[in-house]
Parts: structure tokens; C-alpha cells; sequence
């Protein structure tokens, strides 16, 4: 996984529209990329609304927030429109993104072993270097501690 002072990866990402873009079109100013396992699951769901309860605070600071999951884009867009989510979803279907930045892990559930996304979340700064890494969120909080991060860059 990518750590503190890395750069971040230039990846390409579709928006729930099926629209292409790149990180890159946030540079010159920080960017907070989380992701997540799988929309519409319940720990993804909070913190996709957690996000979103927050959104104006992000947008007051100027920080976009992108959440980044494999899910294709139809479903980002059913995802958002039934809980009103205003963050960014961005699909990565081939993996891409997820490999570039570490989240694409090994996991074990009931002792089988499969390939999933780790949930985590970086703050990348103006100059696309990634300020701060949290492995392995755990969701209640989470959005609140990254706005306070983004606020004291």
C-alpha cells in the first residue's frame, strides 16, 4: 500500500455516468481518494453517507472527495441516487487504481481466502503527493477525521 510522501498514481477511473477522468484533472489541489469494497453494503453504504453528510464542510476547504470501488458504473449510479450521495463515486473495474494504490488485497472470511479491497483512504495534497494513508478504516468517525486532516493542510 502506498504511504505518506508517495505519489500518487495518475489512474484512470470512469464516474458513475461511465464518463473517463484521471486524478490528475485535481491537481493543484487536494483530493481525498477512498476506497471501499462494494456499494450498497452496509459498512460501505455509512461511509459513502458519512462522506456526503460532510461534503459541503470538503467542498468549504476545497477538497474534493472520490470514493473508488470496482463496481461498475451503472451501479455507483443506482448506489448514489438511492441514498442521495453527493460524494464522487468512480468505478475501476479492471483493478487498475486499486493495484497502483495497495487496496487490492488478499482478505479471509470464515477462514477462505479470496481477493478483495482493502478499505482505506488518502489525502492527497496540491502537488499530488499523498499526505496521509489510513489502512484499514474502521467507519464510525472516519469522514470527521479526514475533514480535520484536510483542514490543516
Amino acid at each position: 500500500m502506498l504511504v505518506q510522501g508517495d505519489s500518487a498514481p495518475d489512474v484512470a477511473l470512469k464516474d458513475r455516468d461511465g464518463v473517463d477522468f484521471t486524478l490528475a484533472r485535481y491537481r493543484g489541489k487536494p483530493v481525498v481518494v477512498y476506497f471501499y469494497p462494494k456499494a450498497d453494503t452496509p459498512g460501505c453504504t455509512n461511509e459513502a453517507k458519512d462522506f456526503t453528510e460532510l461534503a459541503s464542510d470538503f467542498a468549504a476547504i476545497g477538497v474534493p472527495v472520490v470514493g473508488v470501488s470496482k463496481d461498475k458504473p451503472a451501479k455507483l449510479k443506482k448506489f448514489a441516487d438511492k441514498y442521495g450521495l453527493t460524494v464522487i463515486l468512480a468505478s475501476d473495474e479492471p483493478g487498475d487504481a486499486c493495484e497502483a494504490f495497495g487496496t487490492w488485497v488478499e482478505k479471509s472470511l470464515y477462514g477462505r481466502k479470496y481477493m478483495g479491497i482493502e478499505r482505506a483512504t488518502f489525502l492527497i495534497d496540491a502537488d499530488g503527493i499523498i499526505a496521509r494513508v489510513w489502512p484499514k478504516v474502521k467507519v464510525k468517525g472516519h469522514a470527521a477525521e479526514v475533514l480535520e486532516a484536510a483542514r490543516a493542510l
